[in-house]
């Protein structure tokens, strides 16, 4: 009789499995900690540069992060103390 309602109760519960649906999250829901561990502050000629990510600093880090995407597809995060950083942030705020 016990086996029974095991059997019962785990149909039911693998019936309600198949029917929700799954949503992913955004990576920035997910993440809950800094995406930087270390930084770069030497120099990096803008053409090696293909995108810049600005993470402003919030409840997940403490601090602002500047995450570049280079050319070659590879992430680097720079420092944004960097005179260097400081004007490609600038210029990406003013656009």
């Amino acid at each position: 009789m016990m086996g029974k309602a095991v059997v019962a109760v785990l149909t039911l519960l693998l019936i309600s499995a198949v029917g929700t649906r799954g949503k992913a999250l955004p990576r920035s829901a997910i993440e809950l900690r800094c995406q930087c561990i270390g930084t770069h502050s030497k120099f990096i000629h803008p053409k090696f540069i293909h995108n810049v990510n600005l993470i402003p600093s919030g409840p997940h880090c403490k601090d602002v992060e500047v995450i570049a995407t280079l050319t070659n597809g590879k992430e680097v995060c720079l420092d944004p103390t960097a005179p260097w950083v400081k004007l490609i942030i600038k210029g990406i705020l003013d656009k």
